[in-house]
C-alpha cells in the first residue's frame, strides 16, 4: 500500500477527530472518578492541577471504580469518535449505518476492554497512579482502532 497525500491528510484528520474523542473521554473519566465513582489519588495530575478534593479509596476499589468510569466515558466518547469519523474522516457506505455503528462500537469496545483490563491490572498489581494506568488504556485503544476502522468498517 502506497502512502499518498490523501492518506496523510486522512490520518491527520483521524488524529484530530481522535483527539476530540480522547479529550471527551478524559474529561468524563476524571469527572466520574472525582464525583461518582472515586478513583483519583492525591498525586494524580488532574487532582493537583485543579486542586480537587477527593475521597481516598483502597487500590481494589480504585481499580474497580476506574474501570466503571472508563466504561461510562467510553460510551459517550465513542459516539463523538463515530460522528467525527463519519462526517470528516472516512466514507461510510461499506455497511448499512446500523451495522456500521455496531461494528464501530464492537471494535472500539474490544480495544477499550483490553485497555481497561490493562488499567485495572496496572493499578491492582503495580499500584500505578490512576492517570498513568489510564494513559496505557488510551494508547492500547488508539493503536488498534485506526487500522480496523480504515480497512474493515469504512470505505477507506
Amino acid at each position: 500500500m502506497a502512502i499518498t497525500n490523501d492518506t496523510v491528510i486522512q490520518f491527520i484528520k483521524y488524529a484530530l477527530a481522535g483527539g476530540l474523542a480522547t479529550l471527551t473521554h478524559i474529561v468524563i473519566f476524571h469527572l466520574v472518578g472525582w464525583k461518582i465513582f472515586p478513583s483519583l489519588q492525591e498525586k494524580d495530575p488532574a487532582v493537583r492541577f485543579f486542586r480537587l478534593t477527593i475521597r481516598e479509596v483502597n487500590d481494589y476499589s480504585r481499580a474497580r471504580n476506574s474501570m466503571i468510569g472508563n466504561s461510562l466515558a467510553f460510551l459517550l466518547s465513542n459516539m463523538v469518535a463515530y460522528v467525527t469519523n463519519v462526517i470528516w474522516v472516512f466514507q461510510g457506505g461499506r455497511h448499512h449505518i446500523v451495522i456500521e455503528i455496531l461494528l464501530f462500537y464492537a471494535v472500539s469496545g474490544i480495544s477499550v476492554f483490553l485497555g481497561t483490563m490493562l488499567m485495572g491490572i496496572l493499578i491492582k498489581k503495580l499500584g500505578l497512579l490512576t492517570t498513568y494506568a489510564f494513559g496505557a488504556n488510551i494508547f492500547t485503544a488508539v493503536m488498534i482502532n485506526y487500522v480496523v476502522r480504515k480497512f474493515f468498517i469504512f470505505s477507506g
